[in-house]
């Protein structure tokens, strides 16, 4: 899965250009900097890439998720609908514009259940974030179109799933704004860095400005412009080092996506021979971005039992029941409202608690995640990492 497998020559041939340039800043410095101009480069190519009108670099997929949220208008008050199953990063955004993140359940795509969406929306509800989790597609055509009956915009987190397609479109370019991650461990990393996507211009330019504290971008981004501006900012400006590293692994991209698909064809193949198996629901393989293998057992009870002896054989799988960082349940600190703020604040404020969450609320996605485990699929794999894979799950079959 992780861009890093394959760093080479051309990731240091990119960042040998900065260097000689002298300029780290993404903005300005225009006669020093000898024509290089490797954010603004990769802007271009990643928008081109996904069939998107703009794109907007930043410092991580967070930031993206936040700088998204900042240019939609989200703010105190606001409620925006997630999933139940997702990294962190998801609600964090959310928390920290001051809106309530509400949880859907997922369905056997591991991803938004739109019958549960149709639930959740209220007057308050200000956008909604479809997560392409794992690699693979949200229902995100019916998703958009519940939003639409509603006119609430989509955010498409696509922090893993930079590749990825649905019918042959890229996901991230659905809805008014697709973000991507670009941190040490996804498909293609500048180490740490995200993007921003749409085709609608005006909301570009916001997010343009929202990530270099609200500086006027009318000439976008060579001088910045004037210094005027519309509005408050933050700083999430990528840098140029970034940029560069970015654009050789974006040329690599759809060898990365082809790599993982060969290879996730082996573990489907492998864990087939597992009783009772049966796999994630894929909308369009042809355009998974296969970074994860997710399959699902008969019960908890014999999921528990498989996983111990794949982990005895140093072969365990992932399984999100147990796992802290991606799944609702896991979540101490937003079930719990800890925050390092005197006043609470986000889940308290004026002396008053303003969110609870319910440890209990997502009953359907706990079933489904009970039974489910899930591999990691890399962009290069051994015959030894093979060998010993399988012969660790023919030991989980004979139980």
């Amino acid at each position: 899965m992780p861009g890093f497998e394959i760093f080479g020559k051309e990731e240091k041939e990119q960042v040998l250009e900065v260097l000689e340039s002298g300029v780290l800043f993404r903005y300005e410095f225009a006669a020093q900097r000898k024509g290089v101009w490797k954010v603004l480069e990769f802007e271009k190519a990643f928008a081109a890439y996904t069939g998107a009108g703009f794109a907007q670099a930043v410092t991580s997929g967070t930031a993206a998720l936040k700088v998204a949220l900042a240019a939609l208008g989200v703010g105190a008050g606001d409620e925006v609908i997630t999933q139940g199953f997702t990294f962190v990063a998801t609600w964090e955004a959310i928390l920290d514009c001051g809106a309530t993140p509400v949880f859907t359940e997922v369905d056997l795509t591991l991803n938004m259940d739109p019958n549960d969406l149709v639930k959740k929306i209220t007057p308050k509800t200000k956008a909604i974030i479809a997560v392409h989790m794992l690699g693979a597609q949200a229902r995100i055509v019916e998703i958009k179109a519940i939003a639409d009956q509603h006119n609430i915009p989509v955010i498409e987190d696509t922090a893993q799933a930079a590749g990825g397609k649905l019918h042959g479109r890229h996901l991230g370019s659905f809805g008014a704004c697709g973000t991507f991650s670009f941190d040490a461990v996804k498909t293609m990393t500048t180490g740490e860095g995200g993007m921003c996507i749409t085709s609608d211009e005006n909301l570009w330019r916001r997010m343009s400005e929202y990530q270099d504290h609200g500086h006027d971008h009318v000439p976008n981004p060579g001088g910045r412009g004037g210094e005027g501006r519309s509005f408050v900012g933050f700083n999430y400006r990528m840098m140029e080092i970034q940029g560069a590293i970015g654009l050789a692994q974006l040329a690599k991209l759809n060898g990365i996506v082809a790599a993982q698909q060969e290879n996730k064809r082996f573990f489907q193949e492998a864990v087939s021979g597992l009783p009772g198996v049966s796999f994630r629901e894929i909308l369009d393989p042809k355009g998974d971005s296969a970074t994860f293998l997710t399959f699902m057992l008969p019960d908890k009870e014999s999921t528990t039992a498989v996983n111990q002896v794949l982990r005895e054989q140093d072969a365990g799988a992932i399984r999100w029941s147990e796992n802290s960082w991606h799944y609702y349940p896991g979540w101490e600190h937003l079930l719990a409202g800890k925050t390092p703020c005197h006043g609470g604040w986000p889940f308290s404020a004026h002396g008053k608690r303003r969110i609870i969450y319910d440890p209990q609320a997502l009953p359907a996605s706990a079933a489904i995640m009970e039974r489910t485990l899930t591999y990691q699929v890399p962009i290069l794999l051994p015959e030894g990492q093979k060998t010993k894979f399988v012969a660790a799950l023919k030991k989980a079959a004979q139980i």
